[in-house]
């Protein structure tokens, strides 16, 4: 089944559901629980705000909260009116924040009033950075910037209801439904655009072989403002009729509680999260026999955590995913019934209407089992980056392959194993960190010269980053003293953990950075 032919668009998934599913259970937060027909009704009213705030057909939307049904009522507000949500970082600061802004055009910004500690709104202002295109801010659910969710609200008196559902029909699959930022090689992100259809398609097709069934209630864990968390997990779910329960800040004694509490079969995430769920002191007193269905991705999969995601956590089915945001962040998975050494090895075999290639610096195919860069083509290959047509040319070629700068094989079967994770990104529980953005922000701090970035292993977050930096003639500065600027400037993920002082940094003839002898330095 065609899903993107039969949804059309994301606002009308939620259309569909509730005259399928009615009153059951859409979504659980804390105290508030939504039948789909609330859902639908409350999506409704956020459609008519939206038109009324001036929210219109290919809009730019900034959307930054964490996960809850604000987040899902919001984006599919700015949608339904034509919009596009541009998801941002929580964890992200004013000034990163404040680029993506710039360069998608932001027209408003719906921001959580407090999270983390952090108004985002708020620290935008103080901060006093440019965004000429940004007229609204609306502060979720209220705060002391910006204008109310309440009065966001209310808004919508002022456009009828008929309006809305007329701005929702309108939608088609080729819409551009959200432009999702990704960092990379050049140090500053770049707003990947993805339409109603690619995602519709990709995880109307992957729910449906990963069994989820409106018996289901999903944990959805990975954030919001990654393709994992909301197009793998809320959207997936609605459109099967599984009930949704976001969670805000993850904390595995907490995931616990829901599990028992709400009987939650469905959990998908990085390793990280089963990690501390087995780990954690307490799990022999919980009753988990309701969890069924979990994915899990990022980094290679040991044979031994599955297991004990099996054994321990009582799951029916572990799998595995490669994707990337260009990707509309699905490529390739196993399947049901595949071996837990498939499951472990590779991220299985492409989905349908994908191709995938292993290619050769000169671009031609490699024999199966030898290693070369992971080239796909398909539906889900995004149209290319936000206002950035050379960044597109580079990485789409002119046949239509995405060139993905990771390097895998694939075995006789078709299952594709990713040796080499994008150039230098490394994952730092389950956030993709590219040393060059992390470099540039360092470079924004006084003291230093120079900065490269590397990962560096860690047990518990798969990796973590480590500095090395050339501080400026004469300045005094401590490792203590980056990493704290670092905490204040950047979203937590990328902060350094490990910072090392050095005269020069090696460079080749080109003057790059040989970064493989930064990491045999840490060897020694």
């Amino acid at each position: 089944m065609r899903h993107d032919l039969e949804f059309l668009s994301i606002p009308n998934v939620v259309r569909v559901a509730a005259r399928r599913f009615g009153d059951a259970p859409a979504l659980i937060d804390g105290e508030l629980r939504l039948t789909f027909r609330e859902l639908e009704a409350r999506m409704v009213q956020a459609v008519r705000s939206a038109l009324a705030l001036g929210i219109g057909p290919g809009d730019r939307v900034g959307l930054c909260a964490p996960n809850s049904v604000e987040w899902i009522v919001t984006a599919l507000g700015i949608q339904g009116a034509g919009g596009v949500v541009v998801p941002l970082n929580t964890r992200f600061k004013a000034t990163e924040i404040s680029y993506i802004l710039r360069k998608s055009g932001a027209k408003a910004l719906f921001a959580a009033a407090s999270f983390l500690g952090t108004d985002y709104i708020a620290d935008l202002r103080r901060a006093d950075l440019e965004l000429p295109a940004l007229r609204t801010a609306v502060s979720m659910p209220g705060g002391a910037e910006g204008l109310y969710w309440s009065q966001f609200l209310a808004h919508g008196e002022e456009c009828p209801e008929a309006a809305a559902q007329e701005s929702i029909d309108r939608l088609t699959p080729d819409h551009v439904s959200d432009v999702m930022f990704t960092s990379g090689t050049t140090g500053h992100p770049k707003g990947v655009i993805l339409t109603h259809g690619q995602t519709l398609r990709a995880y109307g097709w992957m729910s449906t072989e990963y069994t989820f069934d409106a018996s289901d209630s999903f944990l959805v864990i990975p954030p919001f403002f990654h393709c994992f968390g909301y197009k793998a997990g809320w959207l997936a779910s609605l459109m099967h009729g599984v009930t949704v329960i976001p969670m805000a800040v993850f904390d595995a004694g907490r995931a616990l509680e829901i599990v028992q509490g709400e009987r939650v079969s469905i959990v998908l995430g990085p390793p990280t999260i089963f990690h501390d769920l087995l780990n954690h002191p307490q799990r022999s007193l919980y009753d988990l026999s309701s969890l069924r269905v979990s994915m899990t991705g990022g980094t290679t999969v040991p044979q031994s955590l599955i297991r004990a995601m099996k054994k321990d956590l009582s799951f029916d089915i572990v799998l595995s995913a490669y994707g990337l945001t260009e990707s509309t962040a699905l490529v390739t998975t196993t399947r049901v019934g595949d071996s837990e050494e498939t499951v472990a090895r590779t991220t299985g075999r492409p989905i349908p209407d994908v191709e995938v290639r292993i290619a050769d610096e000169t671009g031609q195919d490699v024999p199966a089992g030898e290693e070369g860069e992971v080239l796909v083509r398909g539906y889900n290959v995004t149209r290319g980056y936000w206002d950035d047509p050379a960044a597109t040319a580079e990485t789409i070629d002119r046949d239509g392959w995405l060139h993905t700068g990771d390097i895998g094989r694939l075995d006789p079967d078709g299952n594709l194993a990713i040796v080499d994770r994008k150039k230098e990104m490394f994952i730092v529980g389950g956030f993709n960190a590219y040393p060059a953005e992390i470099e540039k922000l360092l470079l924004d701090y006084e003291p230093i010269a120079q900065a490269a970035v590397i990962g560096v292993p860690d047990e518990r977050l798969g990796e973590v980053g480590c500095a090395f930096v050339v501080p400026r003639p004469g300045a005094d500065v401590t490792a203590e003293d980056v990493i704290s600027w670092a905490r204040d400037h950047m979203a937590n993920f990328k902060v350094p953990r490990r910072v090392r002082f050095v005269d020069h940094l090696p460079r080749n003839a080109s003057q790059k950075v040989l970064k493989h002898e930064l990491r045999a330095r840490l060897g020694s």
